[in-house]
């Protein structure tokens, strides 16, 4: 995982008030819970005192209580009550569980995995806006983050994988694409056509963006879109769970339809559609090896696939950030 980054890892109804929600993200077990201010609480989920799951407890007056022996803890992850020792009793500081900064934005929850006295802007897309209504549909994938982000950044794949769906038409051969990177948010320009024995595959310095939009974005560490219309839009999250798996949450995005009712009928209907091409996708991406993707894997890239390769590039230079 990349240090130091903001990541969305649930989406926003996921946590209840009242309840606490035990689940693995970053490879750790974590307990999320809504504060009485609807604010998101993350604590390490594994109480200081002899390791008992703390989201097996309660939520008590705003803190966690674990429910072996009663111990409390704050959303910072201080210990702030031992009943054995009496209500007045002073809680040793040794009685603390990590916690994690959270915060809830754009109908998910985010956690600032890293260490950082001021933490940064939640990362966003700035076409992306509340104009448009959702729905989401969390998607378990047996395959590394990594695999699952970059198979979103593959253009050469269409054709195969989704030959009967996005991919049809058989436009095997790929011009560019051309993929540009600017502070966190990398874009990609790409325009694939039948291939008719002439044509030559143009270069990605070849390509005029004033010609063609940009129909992919994805923002480190975890978020990415798809622009299938000014109306249409389909977005990502790649929440990670541990080093073979990750849990999706895709989103179908329109602004065409606005009427209550048939808006969210609308919006059912295209997170379906984005499952079924999902797992046209996940059934392959699930076999690749090794798990996590590298610069230095073994693997034999063309052209086509500049995007993964820039995506690789920042990806590495920000995890040797601290």
């Amino acid at each position: 995982m990349i240090r130091n980054q903001w990541y969305a890892v649930l989406d926003s109804r996921e946590v209840k008030k009242g309840k606490l929600l035990g689940i693995t993200r970053m490879g750790e077990k974590l307990v999320f819970w809504r504060n009485a201010d609807g604010s998101i609480g993350c604590l390490k989920d594994k109480c200081a005192h002899r390791g008992v799951q703390l989201s097996c407890g309660k939520i008590i007056s705003g803190t966690v209580q674990c429910p072996f022996h009663g111990f409390q803890y704050d959303t910072s992850g201080k210990g702030v009550l031992i009943p054995a020792n009496g209500r007045n009793a002073p809680v040793p500081a040794n009685f603390k569980v990590p916690s994690y900064p959270a915060r809830e934005a754009h109908g998910l929850i985010w956690i600032f995995w890293g260490q950082s006295k001021k933490l940064p802007p939640i990362p966003w897309f700035n076409n992306l806006d509340e104009s448009f209504s959702y729905s989401t549909v969390p998607d378990p994938w047996d395959a590394h983050y990594s695999r699952v982000i970059e198979n979103q950044l593959d253009v050469v794949h269409l054709p195969f994988v989704h030959y009967n769906t996005i991919g049809r038409g058989n436009k095997t051969l790929v011009h560019g694409p051309l993929a540009e990177l600017v502070d966190s948010e990398l874009k990609i320009w790409m325009r694939n056509v039948t291939d008719d024995g002439k044509t030559k595959p143009e270069k990605p310095s070849e390509i005029d963006k004033s010609s063609s939009p940009v129909y992919l974005y994805f923002i480190f560490p975890n978020i990415w879109q798809n622009v299938i219309s000014p109306d249409i839009r389909v977005m990502i999250a790649f929440a990670p769970v541990d080093e073979e798996h990750t849990i999706a949450y895709l989103r179908f995005y329109q602004r065409f339809i606005k009427m209550p009712g048939l808006k969210q009928f609308v919006n059912w209907i295209g997170g379906r559609g984005n499952i079924r091409i999902a797992h046209q996708d996940r059934r392959v991406v699930q076999t690749q090896q090794p798990k996590p993707s590298g610069l230095k894997i073994g693997e034999n890239l063309i052209q086509g696939d500049n995007p993964i390769v820039l995506y690789r590039k920042q990806r590495v230079k920000l995890q040797k950030k601290k």
